[in-house]
């Protein structure tokens, strides 16, 4: 079983499109969306959820006030300042245990705070991992684990060949937990100043945690100069580039149906994303 994580250095590349696509070109595969923070894989897969669990992550204080006497030790020593007036504020809680520490009649106990949710689904390409993080809560790259692991066990009940992972943009903690141990990664990007620059960070990243990466450029010809730097770039740097895709409105039409770039045009910009997946394939296989 092989997993391919496709990620970018910022938002807005068409990395899920791209996702999207080989969802529909692929065989026999799990997918997986790890952008935990901003899942919108299901906007074109429209998936059947069939399970749900809460997700714990950090434990945050809770002031019995029953037991509290409010003498004030927790709220002085508390370093988040997410104790006024003798309640806890749970957007401010890092979860440390100070306070349970220095209360001295024992009125402040640590509790589980559900965070987000995971779900498995069943979209008309096959299963689904996916997640959502509820805004402002931390531990994204615990919740992606989360997704990865579930991911993993259905693609073995199921003998798939193949784990599609829709990353994280950037280059945090939730894209580290999207590429540590996978077989091969896809950057995606486009060619700007700022996309130039965030390949450089997000190969960065990737070399450090040992992984195999390709990259493909999308809305190549929107700067084909820049386009050219990043072929001779990625040259410098042993990468390959396994297809650049032009720009096409034809993406956006496709969004605005619920369908992927292949269900929505069989020529055209598709036949050039079947060759892009089918390099990648390609370099999945050798290695």
């Amino acid at each position: 079983m092989k997993q391919l994580t496709v990620i970018s250095g910022k938002g807005g590349t068409g990395k899920t499109s791209l996702v999207g696509a080989f969802a529909a070109l692929a065989e026999n595969k799990v997918l997986a969306d790890c952008d935990v923070d901003a899942s919108d894989l299901h906007l074109l897969l429209q998936p059947e959820v069939n399970v749900k669990e809460d997700f714990k992550a950090l434990e945050t204080a809770v002031i019995n006030e029953g037991k509290c006497i409010k003498c004030g030790v927790c709220m002085e020593k508390c370093r988040f300042n997410a104790i006024k007036d003798f309640k806890v504020n749970l957007l401010s809680c890092e979860g440390c245990g100070v306070c349970t520490i220095v209360c001295p009649v024992s009125a402040v106990s640590m509790h589980d705070k559900v965070a987000g949710e995971s779900f498995i689904s069943e979209t008309r390409f096959g299963p689904l991992c996916h997640a959502r993080l509820q805004p402002g809560e931390e531990a994204s790259g615990k919740l992606v684990t989360v997704v990865r692991n579930k991911a993993k066990e259905i693609a073995k009940e199921k003998n798939s060949d193949l784990i599609i992972i829709d990353g994280s943009p950037g280059i945090g903690c939730p894209v580290i937990a999207s590429i540590g141990g996978v077989d091969q990664v896809l950057v995606v990007t486009e060619p700007t100043m700022s996309g130039l620059h965030d390949l450089e960070r997000i190969l960065g990243v990737v070399a450090h945690f040992k992984v195999s990466a390709v990259v493909c450029i999308n809305k190549y010809d929107i700067n084909p100069e820049k386009a050219d730097e990043i072929e001779e770039y990625c040259k410098e740097q042993g990468v390959r580039v396994v297809g650049k895709i032009p720009y096409d409105v034809s993406f956006t039409k496709a969004m605005i149906e619920g369908k992927t770039i292949i269900e929505h045009a069989s020529e055209g910009v598709s036949g050039i994303i079947k060759d892009v997946w089918s390099n990648v394939l390609e370099v999945l296989k050798d290695g």
